[in-house]
């Protein structure tokens, strides 16, 4: 019995591959709590983890990052602490806290140092708060830090209804900008226009350069400051031709599967900064930014300011479901899987 103790249930990936065939990830109820490692190491309950593309990606062996297998994926999530070394002073024990894992966070349990770890304000959803961290991060970062937005200032998000796409947009109203907003299909777009977006572009009937140059025009409005793109392919090489001299491309991601070619001779002649985003490497270079940034997240969500969509949220053992989600785009804003208590399969859509 007090062995079984010990153990805790977490979702292991057995071999690199599509996650929603069989045998790829499977849940696993025998592996090992783990213990505090040093005095100021914390021991969190997870209540909640986000399931990010980037998490998708790495199952498949197509992420920048590859761990060893076998290895129990994820990254950001929220919970509650459960124990806490001697030297622990910022937390105790029943604290709900939200944080960043390097892997791991598909599981009961983890084990993170104090300065890692945020206290999730009062009166916030713990289960939305598994949400805030990358998607809302990476946002943050890429628009605050490096584009430092502005108010006035024209904002175009591709992939706008996805996890980062949405907390783009929201992070542009918050900085005061006009959001044009890139999605496809009707129910994305009645979403994000009840989000307060100045102009939604469907991409099922419409053209994203001919719809955004309207819009541009209507609004007595030059071109687009600010280019926003996770997704790559087609779609960006068009979003080119929307910037106005010295506007900024913010390079998230390639969800289209397609690396777009940014011209450098036209580059130099507008103006245009360029500015590569991987979240994740901030852990390492930049740390104190990026605790400031999850720091004033944090204070949005208590005030109102952003919310974390959940789009579908499933149980660890219907995780091939959730990344079924991901993997065909069904999603609006997050898939979250919790892990301690009977919700599944609710869907927001």
């Amino acid at each position: 019995m007090e062995e079984r103790q010990r153990m805790m249930e977490a979702l292991v990936c057995k071999r690199l591959g599509d996650p929603t065939e069989e045998g790829v990830v499977v849940v696993s109820k025998s592996e090992a709590i783990p213990e505090l490692d040093s005095p100021t190491a914390v021991r969190i309950r997870v209540k909640a983890t986000s399931l990010n593309y980037a998490n998708y990606l790495q199952v498949l062996g197509k992420y920048q990052e590859k761990p060893p297998l076998p290895f129990i994926p994820g990254s950001d999530y929220s919970g509650v602490v459960h124990a806490v070394g001697p030297a622990v002073s910022s937390f105790k024990v029943g604290d709900p806290v939200c944080s960043i894992a390097p892997l791991g966070s598909f599981a009961q349990y983890l084990v993170a140092d104090q300065s890692d770890l945020f206290l999730v304000p009062k009166g916030c959803d713990l289960v939305a708060a598994a949400g805030l961290p990358v998607a809302f991060g990476t946002s943050h970062l890429a628009l605050v830090h490096r584009a430092q937005l502005g108010s006035g200032q024209v904002l175009l998000v591709l992939g706008a209804a996805g996890g980062v796409g949405l907390a783009a947009v929201q992070i542009g109203k918050v900085c005061g900008a006009i959001v044009i907003a890139v999605a496809r299909g009707a129910q994305k777009v009645q979403y994000l226009k009840s989000l307060g977006v100045d102009h939604v572009v469907d991409l099922t009937n419409e053209n994203v350069t001919s719809s955004v140059k309207d819009f541009l025009k209507d609004r007595k409005l030059k071109g687009v400051d600010v280019l926003y793109d996770p997704v790559g392919g087609k779609i960006a090489k068009e979003s080119l031709k929307l910037l106005n001299w010295g506007a900024h491309i913010l390079v998230i991601g390639f969800a289209s599967g397609e690396i777009p070619i940014i011209p450098a001779n036209i580059a130099l002649v507008k103006n245009w900064t360029v500015h590569g985003l991987y979240w994740g490497s901030y852990r390492l270079h930049r740390p104190g930014v990026l605790e400031d940034s999850l720091k004033e997240l944090l204070s949005w969500m208590a005030r109102g300011l952003i919310t974390i969509h959940i789009s579908h949220t499933y149980m660890l053992s219907e995780a091939n479901f959730a990344f079924s989600a991901i993997k065909d785009r069904k999603a609006i804003g997050k898939v979250i899987i919790v892990l301690d208590d009977e919700r599944s399969n609710r869907s927001k859509l």
